[in-house]
């Protein structure tokens, strides 16, 4: 063959790969109102800038080399808002996106380039799971299976997000659990296995929906970190996710200009909180003010409700919220509590992310099912990841705290800086337990005397006290909360690392 042929044969070849699963595959995901591969890549990075990797891959197999362009996995590399960024995009056109040799030996390369190299990676996930004909024996199980000792570790060097936009089953569910930011389109649906395969092991006749559909990943598991509706929606909320992170754990996260706006709703910031202490408000509503333009981007808001967390700015500086939500019962801590707030700490400790705790919460919720629910090891496991954290963690009391949820919101030796609002309560118990325990005494028996000593233990519950023996370092007006805060990050900044942690949980696991 000469140069022309030879050309002539790269272009036909490269058409044929191009070409995905056919026109009658994509015609019938047109048709199902979904967006094949190719045009996912194309709307998520910046027009132009995708270099795809091992075009010309397809099946290990002779019988299916030739209906498996690229083996159905995608990957490459773009600019996405400027920055660098790796992929690995499943087409569902090429036997259901099926993991195989060739196609694994693809997904390792973008990982092994990611964490070598310091480039964030994405996951645009949709795969019906293992390809059974290429891996069913004893021979493809040696070849496909458990060749990479390392596939499974995640030391966190770069970050991950999986983007599930279809039914995810088998190493793309593996992949999606071992990121840092998990989205998940409704409808979307991920498990070990398809309800067929659990039928067929089990005898459960089980929907994709009861198995492990988005309101169970977002609702139940937590494992679904933001929810979209759109394949378009949750492609634009990992390019958001990816600007409140650094390319990798040697960088800090990029800066952004501060809004002149940001400042207009400071000096109504207390009408946020109700005069009356037991009555129920949302966090979010002072968040948004503290924050530059209510830019926050909350992560698992289905999940452990009595709680808030997500990425937020701050003088154009990306932190980590850590919140109590009193709107669900007093922000009082449960389970689900413990494993969202402590997962999230990893994540911003792992990328240099300074932690923000703003705090109102009778402490943790106790019972019977908390109880079963390991209450005690989810709280040391929280305390624990406390004492390894790196970053900088600035404190805002805004109203009640009480007992071990004090260390655990990170009012004490943990934060950096504390400050307190004066209108925060803080005590070892809520003022009637405590009157129970300390005076035994029922309002019933002496309304007089219970109120005269239930106020002199309000009195000794105000700020001042921990202010006075410098428990708290500074009690703050509310209208000057986001003004010390940005002083404070300034401050609490570690400048001979340049802002970079020491990384003590980056191996920390990614589920609980």
């Amino acid at each position: 063959m000469n140069h022309q042929d030879k050309m002539s044969q790269f272009r036909k070849k490269k058409e044929h790969q191009l070409g995905m699963g056919g026109e009658k595959k994509l015609k019938a995901r047109r048709e199902a109102g979904k967006l094949n591969v190719r045009e996912r890549i194309d709307y998520f990075f910046d027009k132009g800038t995708f270099q795809e990797i091992g075009l010309f891959s397809h099946s290990s197999r002779v019988e299916t080399a030739k209906r498996t362009p690229t083996d159905g996995k995608i990957i490459g590399f773009g600019q996405v808002r400027g920055r660098t960024v790796g992929i690995v995009a499943n087409d569902m056109t090429i036997l259901g996106a099926s993991s195989a040799p060739t196609n694994s030996k693809k997904i390792e390369y973008m990982r092994s380039l990611s964490c070598e190299k310091g480039i964030p990676l994405v996951f645009l996930a949709e795969s019906s799971g293992a390809r059974i004909q290429e891996i069913q024996g004893s021979m493809g199980t040696g070849i496909h299976v458990a060749q990479n000792r390392l596939q499974y570790r995640r030391l966190r060097e770069a970050p991950w997000i999986s983007v599930l936009l279809g039914h995810i089953y088998g190493s793309s569910s593996w992949y999606a659990a071992l990121s840092d930011v998990v989205i998940m389109q409704k409808g979307s649906v991920m498990a070990v296995s398809s309800p067929k395969v659990t039928l067929l092991a089990t005898g459960e006749n089980v929907s994709n929906e009861e198995l492990g559909g988005w309101k169970i990943h977002a609702d139940v598991t937590g494992l679904a970190d933001v929810v979209g509706n759109t394949e378009q929606e949750c492609m634009d909320l990992a390019k958001e996710a990816l600007s409140y992170l650094p390319s990798n754990a040697n960088e800090t996260a990029p800066t952004f200009s501060v809004p002149q706006t940001a400042d207009e709703d400071v000096n109504s910031i207390l009408g946020n909180l109700p005069e009356q202490e037991s009555k129920a408000y949302d966090m979010r509503s002072i968040i948004n003010v503290i924050t530059d333009n209510n830019n926050f981007y909350e992560t698992k808001a289905r999940f452990g409700k009595p709680c808030i967390t997500g990425f937020a700015r701050l003088g154009g500086q990306s932190v980590g919220i850590v919140a109590n939500n009193p709107s669900f019962f007093a922000g009082a801590l449960d389970a689900d509590s413990c494993e969202k707030i402590t997962s999230f700490i990893v994540l911003c400790d792992s990328y240099n992310i300074p932690i923000v705790s703003f705090v109102d919460t009778p402490g943790f919720m106790i019972g019977k099912d908390g109880e079963k629910r390991k209450m005690v090891g989810k709280i040391l496991n929280w305390m624990n990841a406390l004492s390894l954290v790196t970053v900088p963690i600035l404190t805002v009391i805004i109203r009640k705290i009480y007992g071990q949820a004090y260390l655990n919101m990170c009012c004490g030796k943990y934060a950096n800086i504390v400050a307190a609002w004066p209108t925060a309560e803080i005590s070892f118990m809520g003022l009637e337990p405590a009157m129970n325990v300390v005076h035994n005494l029922k309002k019933k028996e002496n309304p007089q005397e219970y109120e005269r000593l239930i106020g002199d233990m309000a009195k000794d519950s105000e700020p001042w006290g921990a202010a006075g023996v410098f428990g708290v370092h500074e009690i703050i007006d509310p209208t000057d909360t986001r003004h010390f805060l940005i002083q404070m990050l300034e401050l609490h900044q570690d400048h001979k690392t340049c802002g970079i942690g020491q990384h003590l949980m980056h191996n920390w696991p990614t589920t609980f």
